[in-house]
């Protein structure tokens, strides 16, 4: 059996499971650029040529670093913890598992659970050394005030249902070093989740010159944490677990550190409507009671409405503007998504315990516009749309009401002979 290597160079190896997703391959970033691990392998289902990755990470996800594999497959996941010279990885992060909104059980169940439970047994039979499972704060029940890692788990999302059980499952393991985190809704440079989304929607409602209205209310709890944010206090995890876990006390706090990472802006929808009214100029607002209510009853045939009102013009933007491979950014709302639902974390035990400080601590206008900079980067993001067209449009009533004044004041000069 293999052993762990000896860390001679004081760097530990490092293993990134799921490394070319959104917090994957943010994580690799930081890692490589950092220079924080002796050797750094980042695995996955799926081909950097087909992953959408910016030039930034190209380094971080070469060929050296990467190799395809399914780690749900019990030999593939036997055969990646074994390093060339027969020993381990040292730290193991766990980023994969299918994050998409309402698939099917099935396959939360193939591609999430049985993936960690996979994993996390090979992790514990070679003494990794750190073992950090990416979980998510959906798993909480839905409350206004922030939820603390001892707080009632009542998932209100399908996969959070299964991060759950994984969780579970995960700290039956014997011998597993295990760290947990639970996270808020990552967003930042190149995110296609629910920041993505609401961008991605006022662009569309910008370019109709309407409203753009949400359901429920502007105090609906929302809570975020930048991705860059996210790869630094997961890093900063693993290294606080494998040098001795500083102030963590078993015997109060538990066996398995498990920490909510979000940032300190509490976010809501009031904030996000806020700044997208800002960056698009468009009117923002919310829909009354009544028609909330409706659409509690009837969410399903809401979430398709607005689907069929929003993806026929997102379809003639990206057209207009010659976008053929327009990336993993939409408009289309996933119908668990959109539920009266608070998403609320409490973070302060992650930076009391170990120290963690935040680089983007809230959700502001400037940080959602590096967002839309780095579609228009990526070459997703249409910049010309009609609202051009109604500028053009107002041009030429002006001049033609300038025209107009004129010829008007010119007949009405009196003649000379």
């Amino acid at each position: 059996m293999a052993t762990p290597a000896p860390i001679s160079t004081g760097k530990p190896s490092v293993l990134i499971i799921g490394g070319l997703g959104f917090i994957g391959r943010y994580l690799a970033k930081h890692i490589h650029e950092n220079g924080f691990a002796s050797e750094l392998k980042i695995v996955d289902k799926q081909l950097p040529q087909l992953a959408w990755l910016a030039p930034e990470f190209e380094e971080a996800c070469s060929p050296d670093n990467f190799q395809q594999a399914d780690m749900s497959r019990e030999q593939t996941c036997e055969n990646v913890f074994e390093r060339s010279d027969g020993s381990t990885w040292d730290i193991v992060f766990n980023c994969g598992g299918d994050t998409r909104y309402s698939q099917q059980d099935e396959i939360y169940k193939q591609r999430s659970l049985k993936l960690s439970v996979v994993a996390g047994k090979e992790a514990a039979k070679r003494k990794v050394k750190c073992f950090v499972e990416l979980s998510t704060g959906a798993i909480y029940k839905s409350d206004s005030d922030p939820s603390k890692e001892t707080s009632k788990a009542k998932p209100w999302l399908k996969l959070a249902k299964y991060k759950l059980q994984a969780e579970a499952e995960l700290q039956a393991i014997p011998g597993l070093n295990l760290l947990i985190v639970r996270m808020a809704n990552v967003y930042g440079k190149y995110c296609s989740k629910l920041v993505g989304t609401l961008l991605c929607m006022a662009r569309v409602y910008q370019h109709l010159d309407r409203e753009m209205k949400w359901l429920w209310t502007k105090e609906l709890k929302t809570n975020t944490v930048h991705v860059t944010d996210v790869s630094r206090a997961l890093w900063h995890a693993a290294d606080w677990y494998i040098n001795g876990k500083a102030n963590w006390d078993e015997s109060t706090m538990g066996k398995v550190p498990l920490f909510n990472i979000v940032d300190e802006g509490d976010t809501d929808q009031g904030r996000i409507q806020t700044a997208i009214a800002a960056i698009f100029k468009i009117k923002t607002g919310f829909h009354g009671a009544f028609v909330s209510q409706f659409a509690k009853l009837n969410l399903g045939s809401a979430v398709d409405e607005e689907n069929d009102e929003l993806l026929q013009p997102w379809g003639d933007l990206l057209n207009d503007n010659g976008i053929t491979r327009p990336g993993p950014i939409t408009p289309y709302l996933e119908g668990e998504t959109v539920k009266d639902c608070d998403f609320c974390l409490d973070g302060s035990k992650f930076k009391s315990v170990t120290g963690f400080t935040y680089m983007v601590p809230k959700v502001t206008e400037e940080v959602l516009r590096e967002v839309i900079e780095s579609y228009k980067k990526m070459n997703w993001w249409p910049t010309v749309g009609r609202e051009r067209e109604r500028e053009r449009e107002r041009e030429r009533g002006l001049l033609a009401g300038k025209e107009k004044a004129v010829a008007s004041s010119a007949s009405a000069k009196p003649e000379t002979v």
